[in-house]
């Protein structure tokens, strides 16, 4: 029951999260998986990759949620997520495959810096105050939206994420106002989701490793346990997300990547380095 009750906090948060900055609440849900496993005495070898695994899966529930949301507001840009779909949905098979190849504490470390590194860049570009233009000049074509989306889908699958730290900045650079970038990576963490839970799946199967209630890398239990709290708070994000500001959405956004990247970053040095 204890352990029923933190998969349903972890879900809230997690909603929360995935509403507010479209990002599938992955941040939050893979350390929290991965603290939780190490709890549960889950094999260190495996016990990253089934985070990740179980955390596309909540977010095939999440976004469905978000998307609902922001759809109704008409802030997702069906054309855009349309174009970058296909790319989506390769590169998320691709990037569950690549980290199946990598070990547990290399899987860690490399999020810690993808969240370090993309927090970072986020906050300087908010000390600038650089305006960008809102009137999507700068979207390439056809075939590099297609490319934007498969490099985007294979690392947020190995990272376990909706994509929302690489989609919203990479649509914001493409001068698509803040609040629209949000819905449609939102909207765009859906394929991913699916394509790298199911990569995940297949890669982990038949796993001698693997405990009880899993299918490859995913595991049931938490699945059930997040979704069942993360699908209502996820409205409530999406929701706070058309109250405020871009600039204080970058920001937020931008400290949570930090916490994290640092925090995983610290954990891991050690035991790849000494």
């Amino acid at each position: 029951m204890e352990v029923l009750l933190i998969y349903l906090l972890v879900g809230m948060g997690a909603g929360t999260i995935a509403g507010l900055f479209g990002v599938g609440g992955g941040l939050i849900i893979v350390p929290a998986l991965v603290l939780m496993f190490t709890a549960q005495g889950i094999a260190p070898e495996i016990l990253t990759h089934m985070a990740v695994g179980t955390s596309l899966a909540t977010i095939i529930v999440t976004s469905i949620s978000s998307v609902r949301t922001h759809h109704g507001k008409r802030a997702v840009d069906w054309k855009i997520f349309a174009t970058m779909a296909p790319g989506i949905l390769l590169g998320s098979w691709l990037g569950g495959m690549t980290a199946d190849w990598l070990s547990g504490a290399w899987l860690q470390f490399l999020i810690g810096i993808f969240a370090v590194v993309i927090g970072v860049k986020m906050w300087i570009d908010g000390l600038r105050k650089v305006q960008l233009p809102t009137d999507g000049s700068r979207l390439p074509g056809r075939a590099g939206l297609t490319l934007a989306g498969t490099v985007i889908g294979w690392a947020s699958a190995i990272f376990g994420i909706g994509g929302g730290s690489l989609t919203v900045p990479f649509l914001s650079r493409c001068h698509i106002v803040m609040q629209r970038a949000v819905a449609t990576s939102a909207a765009c963490g859906l394929p991913i989701a699916i394509a790298g839970a199911m990569s995940f799946a297949v890669q982990g199967w038949n796993n001698p490793q693997l405990p009880a209630w899993s299918t490859g890398y995913i595991y049931w239990p938490a699945f059930a346990g997040i979704v069942l709290a993360s699908t209502w708070f996820a409205r409530l994000g999406a929701k706070l997300a058309h109250r405020l500001s871009p600039q204080l959405l970058k920001n937020c956004f931008a400290g949570l990547l930090f916490v994290i990247g640092v925090r995983f970053i610290w954990q891991n040095y050690s035991i790849l380095f000494s």
